[in-house]
């Protein structure tokens, strides 16, 4: 499942991400790149150490914690530490698939789920595409600042070359606590139709059987 998130950011919190980004030190961001990803990967990304990041990571972590649409379809378990990388003057991110595993000793994880938050407004750069590889065909994302595109970190993507301005985003892997993208599908339309009812008609005898539903196949599923 492929999802776009919108609205995970509210101006504010844009704006408080924004100002951090302006002043702080990038650097080449094949420094996280795996050996192969090193040869197609040409952006920058926050210098680790710094004090911005942290508090980056913090307001972007909230975020993700607070949103339902994003806890329904991640169920998230584990998370990496949140990258913010940029790109301008033609940089680019080639075709690539993401590391099965991530991390180290016990804060390794295993990557279900990836995500990509656009931190800057879509007409303020060109270029820059998040463009996904699937069984459907090539399917390019440029979202509003603020939204959010989740994808299975199975899937081989790339960025487009950024030709103008600068194009800065939030990335992460989850481990959910669902394992099967499939599985994560299923649960996350039940969890929407069952919200749905409840929003129309109030806690109905339908409404119970969906969540019955929904908690039961969670149990048959799910990885802790």
């Amino acid at each position: 499942m492929i999802l776009c998130i919108g609205n995970l950011l509210d101006d504010p919190g844009l704006s408080r991400i924004r100002e951090v980004l302006d002043r702080s030190d990038f650097e080449d961001g094949r420094t996280t790149a795996g050996w192969h990803a090193k040869l197609v990967k040409n952006n920058e990304q926050i210098a680790a150490g710094q004090e911005a990041l942290r508090e980056l990571r913090s307001d972007v972590g909230q975020a993700l914690s607070r949103h339902p649409v994003f806890q329904m379809a991640v169920r998230p378990l584990k998370m990496t530490p949140i990258l913010f990388s940029r790109y301008r003057d033609g940089m680019t991110y080639g075709n690539h698939v993401d590391d099965p595993v991530m991390g180290q000793g016990e804060h390794r994880i295993r990557t279900d789920v990836s995500f990509t938050l656009f931190l800057d407004d879509p007409d303020s750069y060109d270029g820059g595409e998040l463009v996904t590889d699937t069984t459907a065909g090539e399917q390019a994302y440029k979202l509003p600042a603020g939204s959010a595109v989740i994808y299975p970190s199975s899937t081989l993507h790339r960025v487009e070359p950024v030709t103008r301005g600068q194009r800065r985003v939030a990335v992460g892997w989850v481990q959910s606590t669902i394992r099967d993208p499939a599985h994560r599908e299923v649960l996350f339309d039940l969890d929407t139709a069952r919200r749905q009812i409840f929003e129309r008609d109030g806690k109905t005898a339908e409404f119970d059987l969906l969540t019955k539903s929904l908690a039961n196949l969670q149990r048959f599923w799910v990885e802790i």
